[in-house]
């Protein structure tokens, strides 16, 4: 059964993460984009929905954990 600390680690977890990854992925892209490199626009872009779909696979990692009800 899913706790209330499990659905509050995955919250921060989810967060942190999400910010870390899209964070540096904007940076370092931004960066490029700012030096004349226009590939840092293939890093700039996906930065934020990178940092949403790790939320989405740690959410479904605790959804698995939940017991299965019959229909």
């Amino acid at each position: 059964m899913v706790t209330r600390s499990d659905v509050l680690i995955l919250g921060l977890s989810a967060g942190v993460v999400g910010s870390l990854v899209g964070g540096f992925t904007l940076g370092i892209g931004m960066g490029l984009i700012a030096q004349g490199a226009h590939v840092g626009w293939l890093l700039a872009l996906p930065g934020a929905p990178l940092g949403g779909v790790l939320g989405l696979l740690l959410a479904r990692r605790l959804a698995r954990q939940l017991p299965r009800e019959p229909n």
